[in-house]
């Protein structure tokens, strides 16, 4: 395959919603394996959990309905080009590139900005879990927080920015980027099952946040999800236990 025909392919919103529904299917089966166990990490699937009150079959139930609206949603979007299978594992690789460097990025960021003092106050993980526990919990961040923050929030703002306001492209989309990862991040301080605001742990995740934002935009939702989801298992299973 043409590196320029994978690029394409592996961006537009068809693909990426295939490409992502593997990782949804193991989600649901590791939740099913799991019982719901929640930690603290990924505010969307918290928030989902605490609406349903801790029912895993309301909470399966809600995550069944998001994969057929999905679905949906790919039908919908479907264009005559034939779906290669083997971009799947070219975006998983792609994605732990990304991944690998991710939190190394953050930090050279922040030390760029003269801000390097604040990382002396850690990410909340919550409660120590099992390997599969932190696996299935990555899937979730992974998809959850790409599918309501980028594709959703950030999406909606770069549409409204360009064909709503008729901002310039380039602009709509660095409005779309920063107010989105301000946002993504704020709201992890926010509601019944927030943390404690920390000035490093915001700024953080908003820089987190901004880097996920360029990577949907530039290289769309599928590799956007694997490189979240990737990252958190990076912290939370692989460096967690030493290894």
């Amino acid at each position: 395959m043409k590196l320029s025909t994978y690029h394409q392919q592996s961006r537009d919103t068809w693909h990426s919603l295939v490409l992502v529904m593997p990782l949804f299917v193991l989600y649901q089966i590791g939740v099913m394996w799991t019982g719901g166990v929640r930690n603290g990490v990924d505010f969307i699937t918290d928030m989902l959990w605490w609406a349903v009150g801790g029912e895993l079959t309301y909470y399966l139930g809600v995550h069944v309905g998001v994969l057929l609206l999905m679905v949906v949603a790919a039908v919908m979007l479907r264009n005559k080009e034939r779906l290669r299978l083997r971009v799947w594992p070219a975006v998983v690789a792609e994605s732990a590139v990304y991944a690998f460097f991710f939190g190394a990025a953050i930090v050279a960021i922040m030390d760029a900005l003269g801000l390097s003092a604040l990382l002396s106050v850690g990410l909340s993980v919550g409660q120590e879990a099992s390997v599969l526990d932190n696996l299935v919990l990555s899937a979730g961040a992974g998809l959850y927080e790409e599918l309501v923050f980028r594709l959703g929030l950030m999406g909606t703002m770069l549409m409204v920015g360009h064909r709503v306001l008729g901002w310039p492209r380039w602009w709509a989309a660095l409005w779309a980027v920063v107010l989105s990862s301000l946002i993504f991040s704020a709201v992890h301080h926010m509601g019944p099952l927030g943390e404690s605001f920390a000035l490093g742990v915001f700024l953080f995740r908003a820089i987190a946040g901004v880097l996920l934002a360029l990577i949907f935009y530039l290289r769309g939702f599928a590799v956007a999800v694997y490189t979240h989801a990737l990252y958190d298992v990076l912290v939370l299973v692989i460096l967690a236990s030493g290894g």
